[in-house]
């Protein structure tokens, strides 16, 4: 029966899939599908929940790695932990392979279909139509952990704001605004913590430690620029100890710090283990180190090593600074050998190639300027000053020490210049020798060295003459034709030398031809524009001629060009002064330094004294006077200014300095003596008037205040000074009166003679005389009439007296009235009791600063 069965069933298949080729549908049947497959019907299966419970699959442990899925029975929802699919995500449903066998047997012994190791997609032609589900949930990606994700942007981002911050502290510190500079390093430092440690916390990587060094580094650098060493060598120190930095050659900065704190020796040892730390094919940087320890060395007195330091660093490499610290080495140790074996070596250093030949024979101009211009031309051009800058200045150190004479020593280094590579480098030192010949005096052989370059038709002989003018010039008025000669044969050599026309020019001003003068002024800047001589000199011209609005365009403009000099400020100060704007006067005198020119502080403290601001005059004043004490002028407004403010035990202090300057001039003694009075120490006033005394007996005034004194201390001195007093008075009465007899005698001999002259004696016609006998006779005629008219006059001679009123003899004290005496109970004063006496010998007005 179930042979035949099969048969049938196989038969109907057959039949039906005849029909299905034969219609026009070609994807008829496809959806005919065994429900034993379906896995919406698996789910609702009784059996096949209670085989899964039972199996090994759901005895499974639970751990924290497997998910929960929802399993449908019958009961309702239950969980059950699912393994994770080899995609990654986690599988739907806990079923095997062969569920479908043991289903399709439960279905009626239907033999199951064979699986392939393809799996079907799912889906259908009519989609969910049929009522079938898809079971086919796409590839998932990878889990993404979003913390992680957003701190690793975090850190990019403060790496990138760290890196902006340097670049930004660096242009800052080019641009000399160190201030800037250090902020921004700060901050560059914090937000490179902020990123080390987002790393460090999230595992993003390994530490970034080129930036945390190139942060910190740059710190070091703005802390030390800004002069805070202390917090650069804290961080160097940090720096240096870090093993993964590897930054032993920081201790030069280390040993620099040191160096400008002072600390020589803990600089020395920094030094040294930065050297031993430099491999020897690094020539370069062991030159720089070894150039510090000698200058070290140099600090500590150590001339010996440092000259072995420097010996070695110019054996391995070719520097003209280390060359010249070697030349002064051997100047302090007073060696000539040294001395002059170290001026070899540097005039041996190799010069750079010069290729000016070959730019010169360039046809196109403007690419021959151009390479002359670019930055490797500039800086060939920098070091070549540097090396004759070098050389000059070091023949200027040792040639007074080499040789016997300062001429002979000169005399040895142009010798051995003119033997090197630098030949053209003694001319100029022919010259520096004639300043310097200047500068210590000898001008006969500064002359001489001159008028050997004098004849010679180049720019040198032009200079040459233009320093004979000089020479000239300042010889004073007797020379200036001849200063005017020699500037005169610089302009034929050199039309264009600025200098010359302005020696020129000061020659002509000198002699009176101002006019001149301001063309050849004018003339130097058409030719120099920033000669800073010729804008001077036509300044004080224009300032000189009254034309000040013209003054101030020009020192303006040298302000400007010289950055606040001080000798241009003050010919501003001069101007607005002369203009009397004093607001503008004192504020450019208050810019001027104090210890620059003690008259600039004075000037100003004038100016405030007359605009009223005593305390602003005192200070200008008390600078003056520190740096310049014997201003008596000075010394004397001090006083009085304290006598002003009531302090005068401070005000003698400077009346006594402007004695010392002036012991004849009793003025200041005086004052001294009446400051004493002044305070309350009557018995140092009297001795001091009685010093004064004894130097000036006939000073009335002091006579004075000795009676009154001398009174008020019951002293029985007081007869003694009052007749010393009144004998001088009398003295000075029949003075006065004898000049004014005499005067109105030589009045009325002069009244006479006119009288006499009228009479018309001589000639009777008033002619000629014709003979000198003539003459004679009638000239003693004339006389002896004269004479007689006088004597024979009717008029009597009277001498006219004049009364003298004492107010005319009484002296006022300078300094004001004197403070009132404190009483005391030691004696009571009588209702009658007088002080003077003799009312007639003293009047009131007599006491010092009586009204």
């Amino acid at each position: 029966m179930h042979l035949a069965a099969q048969i049938a069933e196989l038969a109907a298949q057959e039949r039906a899939m005849a029909a299905a080729a034969a219609s026009d549908d070609p994807y008829s049947g496809f959806n005919d599908y065994d429900h034993a497959y379906d896995l919406d019907t698996m789910y609702e299966d009784k059996e096949f929940a209670k085989a899964v419970a039972r199996s090994s699959h759901g005895r499974r442990p639970v751990t924290a790695n497997r998910l929960k899925t929802t399993v449908t029975s019958v009961n309702g929802p239950t969980n059950s932990l699912m393994p994770p699919s080899a995609m990654g995500g986690r599988r739907t449903a806990a079923i095997g392979t062969g569920m479908r066998s043991a289903i399709g047997s439960r279905r009626g012994g239907e033999v199951a279909r064979p699986m392939t190791a393809v799996r079907a997609a799912g889906y259908t032609s009519t989609g969910t139509a049929a009522g079938r589900r898809s079971t086919y949930d796409g590839l998932k990606p990878a889990a993404v952990d979003t913390k992680i994700d957003i701190a690793r942007q975090k850190m990019l981002k403060l790496e990138q704001q760290t890196f902006a911050l340097l670049k930004e502290s660096m242009f800052a510190y080019e641009a000399k605004n160190l201030k800037q500079a250090l902020e921004k390093a700060k901050e560059a430092g914090r937000k490179e913590r902020e990123a080390t440690k987002q790393r460090e916390q999230y595992k993003l990587g390994e530490a970034y430690a080129d930036m945390t060094l190139s942060t910190m580094t740059n710190l070091a650098q703005q802390y030390m620029a800004n002069g805070m060493y202390s917090d650069a060598l804290n961080t160097y120190q940090y720096i240096t100890k870090e093993a993964q930095f590897n930054a032993g050659k920081f201790r030069i900065n280390i040993g620099n710090i040191y160096f400008r704190k002072k600390d020589y020796v803990k600089a020395l040892k920094h030094y040294r283990m930065c050297l031993d730390r430099v491999q020897p094919v690094e020539k370069r940087l062991r030159c720089k180190i070894q150039n510090n320890i000698g200058v070290t060395n140099v600090r500590l007195g150590l001339y010996e090593e440092a000259f072995a330091n420097f010996e070695e660093c110019m054996d391995n490499t070719e520097d003209y600074a280390v060359g010249l610290n070697l030349i002064l080495c051997a100047y302090c140790l007073d060696d000539t050998d040294k001395m002059r074996e170290a001026f070899q070596k540097l005039v041996d250093i190799q010069p750079l190639a010069d290729d000016e030949a070959k730019y010169n024979q360039e046809t196109d101009i403007l690419t021959a300027q151009t390479l002359k211009a670019d930055a490797l031309r500039q800086w060939e051009r920098a070091r070549k000053q540097q090396a004759e800058r070098t050389i000059l200045t070091a023949a200027k150190v040792i040639a007074p020490r080499i040789a016997g004479s300062f001429a002979d020593g000169y005399a040895w280094c142009v010798e051995a210049i003119r033997h090197s590579l630098y030949a053209s480098l003694a001319v100029e030192l022919e010259i520096n020798k004639a300043a310097d010949m200047l500068k210590i005096g000898e001008v006969e052989e500064a002359t001489e060295a001159l008028l050997a370059f004098n004849n010679k038709d180049t720019k040198v002989g032009s200079a040459a003459a233009n320093n004979l003018a000089l020479i000239n010039y300042y010889k004073g008025k007797n020379h200036y034709e001849e200063a005017g000669t020699y500037a005169d044969s610089a302009l034929a050599i050199d039309r264009y030398n600025a200098n010359a026309l302005v020696n020129r020019a000061n020659v002509f001003y000198q002699m009176g031809d101002a006019k001149t003068a301001e063309q050849y002024y004018k003339e130097a800047l058409q030719i120099e524009a920033s000669c800073i001589q010729a804008h001077f000199n036509l300044g004080l011209i224009a300032q000189k001629q009254g034309n000040y609005e013209k003054a101030l365009q020009i020192f303006y403009k040298l302000q400007v060009m010289l950055k606040d000099d001080p000798q241009v400020i003050c010919q501003l100060a001069a101007i607005y002064e002369a203009l009397e704007d004093h607001a503008q006067a004192i504020e450019f005198y208050s810019n001027l330094n104090d210890d620059i020119d003690p008259s600039m502080s004075k000037k100003l403290g004038k100016v405030l004294d007359e605009e009223g601001d005593k305390a602003g005059a005192f200070t200008a004043y008390y600078n003056s006077h520190r740096m310049y004490p014997a201003d008596i002028e000075i010394i004397g407004w001090m006083g009085a200014y304290y006598l002003d403010t009531q302090f005068p035990d401070k005000a003698v202090n400077y009346f006594q300095k402007a004695a010392l300057l002036e012991p004849d001039n009793i003025k200041w003694q005086l004052l001294m003596a009446s400051c004493q009075r002044r305070s309350g120490n009557f018995q140092k006033a009297l001795e001091l008037y009685k010093v004064i005394h004894r130097k000036f007996p006939t000073n009335m005034e002091c006579l004075k205040f000795l009676v009154q004194l001398c009174r008020d201390l019951r002293m029985p001195e007081e007869k003694d000074y009052a007749n010393k007093l009144k004998k001088i008075e009398d003295t000075q009465r029949l003075r006065a009166q004898r000049e004014t007899d005499s005067s109105q005698g030589k009045r009325r001999i002069g009244s006479g003679t006119a009288s006499a002259q009228s009479l018309g004696v001589g000639s009777p016609f008033g002619g000629r005389p014709k003979s000198r006998s003539g003459s004679s006779s009638r000239g003693s005629l004339r006389t002896a009439q004269s004479a007689r008219l006088l004597l024979e006059g009717n008029d009597e001679y009277q001498a006219t007296k004049r009364e003298i009123d004492l107010n005319e003899l009484a002296y006022k004290d300078p300094v004001g009235p004197a403070p009132e005496r404190p009483k005391t109970g030691l004696r009571s004063k009588d209702a009658n009791d007088d002080y003077f006496d003799d009312v007639d010998l003293l009047d009131d007005d007599f006491l010092p600063g009586g009204d």
